[in-house]
Order: structure tokens, then C-alpha cells, then sequence
């Protein structure tokens, strides 16, 4: 263990591969106590063979969310330090597409599992004295690209809910903050493809043409997009906001988070929406 790193415990979701796998070995190599999760049992295994204490947190089950948080307490005598909230995934498909139970899915992963599970911790974190929530939102939390509408909204609803939690627990320290990825090499194009291919009807829809080629990019062997880097580029932002005295708010990760939160700032919302039709 690092010198004059305090060791903490966190509890990360999303364990199973990509961004939550990379930060949970980081912060474990940095001797901090990493509790490990994912939804199904192969990749619980599969983690504790790597040394994590590993358990099953599926999102979308508030059982299982109970039930982890219950197992995950029982060892640590009550406290927790902090909690990444990682799990999530991509439903691609045009607005018009998306059914109501479509958009409801996402939506229960991406943020009201999330959202239960930190509400379950916050009195822990109160009781204690301190504590850090770490939520992997995205740059389709500052601006929406075209036929991203479920993924867009449900990370725009994770920022505002972070923006209002960190106002309600001013003065508690327990510290809220937002960690806004661009392209990050994962399994993230391949999940997004399988949804897309479970949920949009591409042959009866008038975007049939553009599906063809968001199709061609979610299948693309290597980086889909320029500026694409390793989840270790996340991993540096979480250590910030773990061990950070004064954790920062938000975190841009790669050249695209910078580049379009700060055109957001600058330019009118019609030349935006040209660069973003372009772009996406």
C-alpha cells in the first residue's frame, strides 16, 4: 500500500468487465478495500478467483441490491466509505422507437438502482461521519448525440439528481461527484448492440438508413471514434475523488468531454446541434 494512503472501503457496481474491472484492481493494488460486484454469478466467481470480496448487485432487482448492501455491511462492521456507481449500459434507437417499457429498462439500471442503492448507504455514511458517492455519469450527460435518446436522458436525469443530492448534503462530508467519460475502450458498443438488436425494429422504421450505419460502428473492431482511451484514464479521476481532500464536482475524461462541454458554454444551441448531427 501506497505511503499516506488511508486505506477505504468502497463498493463499486458494473465489476464484471471495462470500467468498473479496471477501477476495482486499481483501488485494490492501492490497498484500499474494494467490494466488488456484478449481476450475474459467473462474473461474481470470477472476481473472487481474482481476490475480490465479491458479491451479486443486479441493478434492476431492489432484492439483490438489499441483499448486497446487507452482506457487504455485515463485513465491515457497519461503515462504508464510499460507493462508485459504475453499472450501466447503452439502448440505442431513435426516439420515436423507443417503447415506454424500453425506456423504463434503462432508466432502472442507469439510475434508480443506482439511486436506491446510494439512498441504502447515505445513512451509513451520516452515521459515520463522512463519506464519498461517485457516480460514472457521461458526456451524453452534458449534450445529447442523435439515436442515443434513452442513454442521453437517462445520464442528463443521473447529473441533475447528483447536482441535487451534493446540495442537500452540504455540510455533512459526504461529498457527491460526477465523472463524465467520452469514448472508453469496454464492452460497451457490443452491449449497446445486443439491446439494439432485442429492442428497435430497424426494418419498419423511418431511420432505417441510419441504422445501417450506427450498426457498422457498434460492430467496428477496435476504438468506433478518434480520442478513444483506456478505462485507466477513469480510474484516475476515481482515485481524485476518493482519497482527494476536497473532491472536485465533476471530472471530464478524453478530448471529446472537454471539447463539447465547453461548445455547450460557447455556442448558440442551433450551431451545437449541426456539430452534434455532424459528429454523431
Amino acid at each position: 500500500m501506497p505511503k499516506k494512503i488511508k486505506q477505504k472501503s468502497i463498493l463499486i457496481t458494473g465489476c464484471a468487465s471495462g470500467i468498473g474491472l479496471c477501477v476495482a484492481h486499481g483501488l485494490k493494488k492501492r490497498g484500499h478495500r474494494v467490494f466488488a460486484t456484478a449481476r450475474k454469478s459467473i462474473d461474481v466467481h470470477k472476481l473472487n478467483e481474482m481476490g475480490f470480496e465479491s458479491f451479486i448487485l443486479d441493478l434492476d432487482e431492489s432484492l439483490s441490491i438489499t441483499n448486497a448492501v446487507k452482506n457487504i455491511l455485515a463485513l465491515t462492521g457497519g461503515t462504508l466509505d464510499a460507493v462508485f456507481n459504475n453499472g450501466a449500459y447503452g439502448q440505442p434507437g431513435a426516439v420515436e422507437d423507443l417503447s415506454r417499457d424500453v425506456l423504463r429498462a434503462q432508466f432502472e439500471t442507469n439510475l434508480f438502482g443506482g439511486l436506491e442503492l446510494t439512498n441504502m448507504l447515505i445513512p451509513v455514511m451520516r452515521r459515520q461521519g463522512h463519506g464519498r458517492i461517485i457516480q460514472n455519469s457521461s458526456i451524453l450527460g452534458l449534450v445529447s448525440f442523435p439515436y442515443r435518446g434513452a442513454y442521453n436522458a437517462s445520464k442528463y436525469a443521473l447529473e441533475g439528481l447528483t447536482d441535487t443530492l451534493r446540495l442537500e448534503l452540504a455540510g455533512t462530508n459526504i461529498y457527491a461527484s460526477l465523472i463524465e467519460p467520452g469514448p472508453i475502450e469496454s464492452q460497451f458498443r457490443a452491449n449497446a448492440f445486443k439491446a439494439y438488436q432485442h429492442n428497435i425494429d430497424r426494418d419498419n422504421s423511418p431511420h432505417r438508413d441510419r441504422y445501417l450505419i450506427m450498426e457498422n460502428r457498434l460492430t467496428k473492431e477496435g476504438p468506433a471514434v478518434p480520442f478513444t482511451l483506456p478505462p485507466e484514464s477513469v480510474l484516475k479521476r476515481v482515485i481524485h475523488a476518493l482519497e482527494s481532500p476536497r473532491p472536485k464536482v465533476h471530472y471530464y475524461v478524453t478530448i471529446p468531454t472537454y471539447l463539447f462541454g465547453t461548445l455547450k458554454r460557447l455556442l448558440s444551441s442551433r450551431l451545437l446541434d449541426w456539430i452534434l448531427l455532424k459528429a454523431g
